[in-house]
């Protein structure tokens, strides 16, 4: 017998907004690397990178988490952006890959804050589970969770503060991956070879011209994505996602003494 504590696991909840692409074929991972701003190749089976797709002029059409569950599968676990959208807009560029981008609508996505949980992804039979910033946990799979409202609330507000921008259609495309800081999630390459926005990646990355970037804060009020900030008399920032009165901003990187609507913000990073 013993006094210690025991660890009582969290219950998943529903991530309605997760949503799962399929890449599967033998070109898949040779097609994703011609497309994506992340070396896909650095992966093997098993592993996850951050992600994402540009437009021509370096600009963020989607971001994701990039799944290598083997040498003909990938999965890109969506937080925003629709699948199907995006499994057409990318079917474009397929040309005679050997390619198929399957919307997975049969899969479902949960989350849970998990302290414990492990630091690489597992794959089983059943679900694949991932780790995710913030101390929190993913699983996915045909089984779904039970919805949980202050759960998913407080699993937006962990996102934020995690720096993961969470996008709507109208902030894409819109922003570099510096603008949005995705240094801080690794999810781009300027070593890789050619992409679509890649010469303004490189461009702005060797050329140190990165002078605005996503800054953390909280408002008196909700606030809305595409509200501007203001020092004094000046438009200086956008807002690009918002959880209650927590939000991400682009901003320059000397920003300071903010309002929104004319009251105070408070930068938290």
């Amino acid at each position: 017998m013993t006094d210690k504590p025991h660890h009582v696991p969290k219950p998943f909840f529903a991530l309605p907004d997760y949503r799962v692409l399929a890449l599967t074929g033998a070109d898949a991972i040779g097609f994703a690397q011609s497309q994506f701003m992340n070396d896909v190749t650095a992966l093997a089976d098993g592993q996850y990178q951050w992600n994402g797709w540009l437009n021509a002029k370096g600009r963020l059409i989607a971001l994701f988490a990039l799944l290598r569950l083997d040498a003909e599968t990938l999965w890109l676990l969506l937080p925003d952006a629709a699948p199907e959208a995006l499994a057409t807009e990318l079917g474009r560029y397929v040309f005679r890959s050997k390619v198929k981008l399957t919307p997975r609508t049969d899969l479902h996505v949960a989350g849970k804050f998990e302290e414990t949980a492990s630091e690489s992804m597992q794959i089983s039979d059943n679900v694949v589970l991932l780790p995710w910033p913030g101390a929190r946990q993913i699983a996915i799979g045909a089984q779904a969770s039970p919805p949980d409202e202050a759960g998913y609330a407080a699993w937006r507000a962990a996102d934020l503060e995690a720096g993961i921008p969470r996008l709507d259609p109208q902030q894409m495309p819109k922003w570099t991956p510096q603008q949005l800081s995705l240094q801080r999630l690794a999810a781009y390459s300027v070593k890789k070879g050619c992409y679509p926005g890649q010469e303004i990646v490189a461009r702005t990355h060797f050329l140190g011209q990165a002078k605005r970037g996503l800054v953390l804060l909280r408002t008196l009020t909700p606030a809305a994505s595409g509200d501007t900030l203001m020092q004094a008399e000046r438009s200086v920032g956008e807002i690009v996602s918002t959880a209650g009165t927590l939000a991400l901003a682009v901003l320059p990187d000397d920003a300071q003494a903010l309002t929104l609507n004319g009251q105070a913000v408070e930068l938290l990073s």
